[in-house]
């Protein structure tokens, strides 16, 4: 009876080790598996995902084309910050339709607090500047898939404050430009459509934008022509130079 008593007891220890053992590996292997997120770089492709929204399904970026896409991104629904930010970028809709942008908003909340924030959104009088439709899909990233696609969920938590990345994508799907801000500062909707504006031009005339550009401003010439024997460069009409080291080129008024 005792010997039966100890096979029992040696049994029941091996199978619970083999246990532990198992659930440590499985464990180390998930940890492995899901927190190697990053950020991805301008010049490399914007990852791609599918996904609920306040607009139905989306498959992002396919379905915008060859169009200019921002992806606006937040780590809760109804937070003071974010909710400023949202009834912005609709009050400026039209401005990022007349650049041929596509604003795409992701918020780590389901998508039914979605619908609710958009529909209470749409029933505020900000600032008095009357009410105004949601038009661009807010994602429904609860599992937080696509903020980990885009390096948003930090390796060490699984916290979603830093769900505060703004993506830039050209109609290639390429990154051109990203902005990460804290949770307690809004960010500037101004800087994005300069930014927008700035990529949208150097792109189209290769030329490149001085600091502080704005539509309107003049630009620089990537490559200024050799300067003579004097140091003296011969500025071709409307560009000028200051220092052999810098061309500008005028404007079109």
């Amino acid at each position: 009876m005792k010997k039966i008593l100890l096979f029992i007891l040696a049994v029941f220890f091996v199978t619970n080790l083999w246990s532990q053992n198992a659930s440590i590996s499985s464990a180390k292997n998930v940890v492995k598996e899901d927190r190697n997120f990053r950020i991805p770089l301008i010049g490399e492709s914007a990852p791609s995902f599918t996904a609920e929204s306040t607009n139905g399904t989306i498959n992002f970026p396919g379905d915008f084309g060859r169009k200019w896409k921002i992806l606006f991104s937040h780590p809760q629904d109804f937070t003071p910050v974010c909710s400023t930010e949202i009834l912005e970028l609709a009050y400026l809709q039209d401005e990022f339709d007349k650049l041929g942008v596509k604003l795409v908003v992701v918020s780590t909340d389901a998508l039914d607090t979605h619908v609710q924030w958009k529909k209470s959104l749409e029933s505020l009088n900000l600032n008095n500047r009357g009410l105004v439709k949601i038009k661009f899909p807010i994602v429904d990233d609860n599992a937080k898939s696509v903020s980990k696609k885009y390096g948003m969920i930090h390796s060490a938590t699984n916290t979603t404050h830093d769900v505060r990345g703004v993506f830039i994508i050209d109609p290639d799907n390429i990154i051109q430009a990203i902005f990460f801000y804290p949770p307690r500062v809004g960010r500037n909707t101004d800087e994005l459509l300069r930014t927008i504006t700035a990529l949208q031009t150097t792109a189209a005339d290769k030329v490149m934008t001085p600091v502080n550009w704005k539509a309107g401003n003049d630009l620089l010439v990537p490559l200024p022509p050799k300067a003579d024997a004097n140091g003296t460069i011969a500025a071709p009409e409307g560009f000028y130079s200051p220092i052999w080291y810098l061309m500008y080129k005028k404007a079109s008024k």
